[in-house]
């Protein structure tokens, strides 16, 4: 139901609130000002005194879910190894992510992201205090977010449709792809997991910085 226009000041906060409720109610195709102003209840050019374009509306949005999981950014503790604390960073981009339809696409959208910044800042700026050099720093942090964000934007992908599949042939498919689909059967046994498909990938690329980096600590 549409908020009224005298009944809350307009605000920047209370409109990313709906820009989100708004994602989640419809994905990103359906955030528009259009119908964003609708649900509070005033015309679309009031909303551009707050948010001047769909572009900024999108990075706004892609703050607000980034600070829903990253509420406060801390370094590894000094026993703690960087590769473990990387590690668990990338896990929790991937749960704010996947807390809303459409999330990879739209921190993907989003422009100077304030919150991705200050993420990425603290990762470069821990891996540089481990004695990894600034400019391996960068790739390795770089590799990773860009490796979670498009892990996710597969998962978040639209599967395909009755329409899609009318005509596939899934036996010639699995004749003239034995391996892939073999390795796919073999992996998803009972019990494991697109997270631990997640985990698993995860492992190999920081596993591999570590050695690009030479550093273990």
């Amino acid at each position: 139901m549409p908020l009224g226009g005298t009944e809350l000041a307009l605000d920047r906060q209370r409109i990313v609130a709906e820009a989100v409720a708004l994602l989640d109610a419809e994905g990103l195709d359906g955030v528009t000002t259009r119908k964003l102003a609708a649900r509070l209840g005033v015309q679309s050019p009031t909303l551009y005194w707050h948010l001047p374009n769909k572009a900024a509306l999108v990075t706004a949005i892609a703050d607000a879910i980034l600070d829903q999981e990253f509420g406060h950014l801390s370094p590894p503790e000094p026993d703690q190894h960087w590769q473990d604390w990387l590690s668990s960073l990338a896990r929790q981009l991937r749960r704010a992510l996947l807390a809303h339809p459409d999330g990879a696409r739209v921190i993907s959208a989003a422009q100077l992201s304030r919150t991705m910044a200050a993420i990425s800042e603290l990762a470069m700026s821990t891996l540089v205090a481990r004695g990894i050099p600034l400019r391996q720093a960068r790739v390795i942090v770089l590799t990773v977010e860009r490796f979670t964000v498009g892990h996710v934007l597969e998962e978040q992908a639209p599967r395909p449709d009755a329409e899609a599949l009318k005509n596939f042939d899934m036996a010639t498919f699995a004749e003239q792809h034995p391996t892939a689909v073999a390795a796919i059967a073999d992996y998803f046994e009972p019990g494991r997991t697109v997270d631990d498909l997640f985990r698993d990938c995860l492992e190999v690329v920081i596993a591999g910085a570590a050695v690009t980096a030479g550093a273990t600590s």
